[in-house]
């Protein structure tokens, strides 16, 4: 029996922007045949030595495990932006993935970015480039969006070609806006596209 090949969504998300758009993501990679999302977010941390996340989230998608990584054929990666860089949760989880690395889990697979930000200029594309390092490291080929999808030339919020992008407000009260939705979609499906080619 011929079952549907996996490509890991893994996101962080503290006000459900970010989550949001994993979603749509995981719609886009789900528009292709035969390949299936798993949302997967990352638990958060804290300063205080005592503070500690529940095994199971709450609500949600599970929280990653390193055998995401090794099942996938592919990762879309997603976090807010914080001052221009990822969230310190996912740069946590990516700090602990040394064993990983050490086996060439990652080399050759394909890698897809999304961030959602605060303002129109609060550090959207910074954000795409810094999670795009430590998937370098880990041998990915980065996927990004091609200036093809129109709505990267019209958008008047979230969009670039590095990757899906939602401005949030400084409130983190702006819904995601149609263009930006059709680009995280955009960005799934191109994904899980070169994902089956690179692992046929």
């Amino acid at each position: 029996m011929i079952t549907d090949k996996e490509l890991l969504v893994l996101y962080y998300s503290q006000h459900g922007a970010t989550r949001q758009m994993a979603q749509l993501v995981a719609r886009g990679v789900e528009q292709v045949d035969s390949v299936r999302a798993r949302l997967r977010t990352v638990p958060k941390v804290s300063a205080v030595c005592e503070a500690t996340e529940p095994d199971i989230p709450d609500s949600g998608a599970p929280y990653v495990e390193l055998h995401d990584l090794e099942e996938c054929i592919g990762l879309a990666l997603g976090s807010p932006t914080r001052f221009g860089n990822m969230a310190s949760a996912m740069k946590y989880f990516w700090d602990g993935t040394g064993g990983t690395w050490m086996q060439h889990t990652l080399v050759g697979k394909p890698a897809a970015l999304f961030t959602s930000t605060g303002t129109m200029h609060g550090g959207q594309e910074s954000t795409l480039l810094s999670m795009m390092l430590p998937l370098l490291h880990h041998g990915m080929v980065i996927v990004g969006l091609p200036y093809s999808e129109p709505e990267l030339s019209t958008t008047l919020s979230g969009g670039t070609p590095y990757g899906a992008s939602h401005v949030a407000g400084v409130a983190n009260d702006q819904p995601i806006s149609e263009a930006e939705k059709k680009l995280c979609i955009a960005l799934g499906k191109r994904l899980a596209q070169t994902a089956l080619k690179l692992s046929a």
